[in-house]
């Protein structure tokens, strides 16, 4: 029943899955929901709930092996339907007549031939193609242990997690390899953490799920074709809010394993550097990416609960604490040459700028260039509310005491601030950046 494809290495080389992609550009994501149990009926009449994908490039000894392991373990402990893709890289050995052979033998498995290297390509081919719900891959030395697979995909098949991970650097996990590899490892992840901010553990092991859906949106965003596919893809998702499951795993280096780690490492550098960049200027539409408010069943029933206003309070309330003392700061310096009033002024612009900005972007998610400037001119609507308040403040306190100390001056502006806050928030929400109509729409699937 199972044939041999072969694919041209480009994403959407299925109608269906390209017209979904598109249509899937009008809003956020639907609300994540558990699959539904399968009916029973033969396995080669079913969909698959899963496809795990097994990309490979001159394995034409380990391919065998590891398919029959793979397909054995889901037989026996897979409750869903599911399908193995194996995946070769423009292979130059017998790897394609192997993948035939066992795609010919098993109504489970299917091979599709690249006629380009890449292991970020190959995850981008068949997971565009696939029709299966869960999208998975892992490499083909099965380093990883087969019973985390399970706990893998279970988060996404429940409609718990979007994405998720196998981690090789979680506390529980249990690995064996060499000293270099783990330093390499590490190193990277740190280098992660440091530059792009990144939350999970584990970019780069072999051993990734994802559903479908989130792969519609997220795979035309993802520029690598190579090694670093992973990490774009993981960073974009966690930028974009989305929920990512990680499973400690039991891992075993392969000691054959063919990964040149000085060019991996060179281009993961670039590639970091490249998202990094792209992030800074906002120019990925990652709201492409948001869910609703409400995916969670318990948000469901709530009424009367304007959305996404916690989140907008956390934001606000961090970025107005660092640009009071910013602007604390600032108006301490200034006021060594100046009156108070003209330091006031002065601190009062500069900060209100700064923060007319911060909050565009992590409060309120407004990414791009586009009505920068009509922001900014708002902006300082609302920042000449908190100058009159300010400069009354301190008007009222000379008036009341001649010359006041500047420990006073400063408690005087702090309250007077905390006081043009609460309005400050209002007007920015309602006025500045108000909620877009579209950003919700009802039921997109």
């Amino acid at each position: 029943m199972t044939t041999t494809d072969s694919l041209r290495s480009g994403p959407g080389t299925d109608g269906r899955r390209s017209a979904n992609r598109g249509d899937g550009h009008r809003g956020p994501l639907p609300v994540r929901e558990h699959l539904p149990a399968r009916q029973t009926a033969s396995a080669a009449s079913r969909v698959p709930v899963l496809d795990v994908v097994v990309p490979v490039h001159n394995e034409e000894k380990d391919l065998r092996p590891c398919v029959l392991r793979l397909h054995d373990h889901l037989s026996r402990t897979f409750p869903y339907a599911f399908r193995i893709t194996v995946a070769d890289n423009a292979s130059t050995d017998s790897t394609p007549a192997v993948a035939a052979t066992l795609a010919a033998e098993l109504a489970e498995v299917r091979s599709v031939r690249l006629e380009e290297k890449g292991r970020g390509r190959a995850l981008r081919t068949v997971w565009s193609d696939s029709d299966a719900p869960v999208l998975a891959y892992m490499d083909v030395d099965l380093s990883t242990d087969l019973n985390a697979l399970l706990p893998l995909v279970a988060p996404l098949i429940s409609g718990h997690s979007d994405l998720a991970i196998g981690s090789r650097l979680a506390r529980s996990a249990r690995v064996v390899r060499g000293s270099k590899r783990e330093f390499i490892s590490r190193a990277y992840n740190l280098i992660l953490r440091s530059s792009l901010a990144a939350g999970f553990s584990d970019a780069q092991c072999g051993f990734k799920a994802i559903r479908s859906e989130v792969a519609e949106r997220l795979l035309p965003m993802v520029e690598d074709s190579g090694w670093f596919f992973d990490t774009e893809l993981l960073v974009l998702a966690e930028r974009a809010g989305l929920r990512i499951h990680e499973v400690p795993v039991d891992w075993i280096d392969d000691p054959d394993s063919t990964v040149h780690l000085v060019r991996t490492a060179t281009e993961d550098l670039k590639g970091v550097w490249r998202v990094g960049r792209a992030l800074a200027v906002g120019a990925l539409p990652l709201d492409r990416l948001a869910r609703p408010f409400g995916d969670d069943p318990r948000d469901r029933a709530l009424t009367g609960v304007e959305r996404g206003l916690a989140r907008q309070l956390i934001g606000f309330c961090a970025v107005g604490a660092l640009s009071t003392l910013f602007y604390l700061v600032l108006y301490s310096l200034l006021r060594l040459g100046v009156g108070p009033q003209l330091a006031n002024g002065g601190a009062l612009l500069v900060s209100a700028v700064a923060n007319t900005a911060a909050n565009r972007r992590l409060t309120f998610g407004v990414r791009g260039r586009s009505g920068a400037v009509r922001h900014q001119a708002q902006g300082l609507v609302v920042f000449a509310i908190g100058l009159a308040l300010t400069s009354g403040s301190l008007a009222a306190l000379g008036a009341a005491t001649g010359s006041p100390s500047h420990s006073t001056e400063l408690a005087v502006l702090i309250t007077a601030n905390l006081a043009a806050t609460v309005l400050r928030f209002l007007l920015l929400r309602a006025w500045v950046f108000p909620a877009r109509a579209c950003s919700e729409p009802e039921d997109l699937r």
